[in-house]
């Protein structure tokens, strides 16, 4: 049986800035003088279209105006689908960011990725404890490594949990901002491809979780790309490497992300995937995500 991935993506109803994630993601910015969700909504329908023309399948699901979840567009924090059948369910810092685990998005995601058992960490919301899917961990399956960084967003005893469950190790280290704040998720600061890694390295202050995290994208034969704070704050390190239908391999990026980047970067990266740049400014000034958040992977076997 061979494995398939497919990309699922919300296609959103009201997007708009969120004032119940603002605290601890800062790349997130209010834009007098634009709609946020027509702008929105022009982009996503753009990043669809390229991603279609390059034959790489993907999943829509149609958003709806109740409740009102302005950061939809955004699914991987919610949810994350594995090889053995599993779906996760995540808790979710935001309370209207626990809105978008809606049982027909659940049905939707079950039936594509023919789950067999679901694991619902959700419960931890009650307790104060919060995983957000693949924004909080970022996920090398093929070596069962899980990298996080410590944030309000990301706790390490659910982490723990996760990791014993779907038998992964993790890799825990700080990530934090010019400011001293914590980087709000993992997928800011790095990317796991099948045989590159990028990361920002000035984020990570400490010598030694640096080192533990090298040393990990090492052992699993990864070639490290490296990028500066500056190129992580236009949304270099939330990339995504996908196949198409015939299984040839792209990386997915904002053209922010894509014009950070050096010529020596970007083909450093081109020998593992197509660089497809898509143009998403007003989702990632106001939502504070870029183009891997927009997409969550379905996974299945046929």
């Amino acid at each position: 049986m061979n494995q398939i991935t497919k990309l699922l993506m919300v296609r959103p109803v009201r997007f708009g800035y969120n004032v119940q994630t603002a605290a601890s993601n800062h790349f997130q910015n209010i834009i007098q003088g634009r709609d946020p969700q027509a702008s929105a909504l022009e982009e996503f329908d753009g990043m669809v279209r390229s991603l279609k023309e390059h034959d790489i399948p993907v999943i829509i699901v149609e958003d709806t105006p109740e409740p009102e979840t302005c950061d939809s567009i955004f699914p991987n924090n919610w949810f994350s689908t594995h090889e053995d059948g599993t779906l996760v369910l995540y808790p979710m810092l935001a309370p209207n960011r626990r809105e978008e685990r809606a049982p027909e998005v659940i049905r939707t995601i079950m039936d594509a990725a023919g789950t067999k058992k679901v694991l619902d960490l959700s419960g931890w919301e009650e307790k104060g404890d919060f995983l957000e899917g693949t924004g909080s961990m970022v996920l090398d399956r093929k070596s069962k490594v899980a990298f996080a960084c410590r944030s309000p967003r990301t706790s390490e005893v659910v982490l723990k949990e996760f990791c014993r469950n779907m038998g992964y190790r993790p890799v825990v280290f700080d990530a934090v901002e010019r400011s001293g704040s914590p980087v709000y998720h993992t997928n800011v600061v790095m990317s796991v491809g099948e045989s590159f890694a990028v990361l920002c390295r000035d984020v990570i202050l400490s010598p030694e979780q640096l080192s533990e995290v090298e040393t990990s994208l090492s052992e699993a034969g990864k070639t490290v790309v490296g990028i500066s704070y500056g190129q992580m704050c236009h949304f270099a390190g939330n990339i995504l490497e996908v196949k198409n239908i015939r299984g040839e391999s792209f990386v997915i990026m904002s053209q922010a992300a894509r014009d950070s980047l050096t010529e020596e970067q970007l083909a450093e990266i081109g020998q593992f995937g197509t660089v497809i740049p898509v143009d998403i400014p007003c989702i990632e000034a106001i939502g504070g995500g870029s183009a891997r958040c927009m997409m969550a992977e379905v996974v299945f076997r046929q």
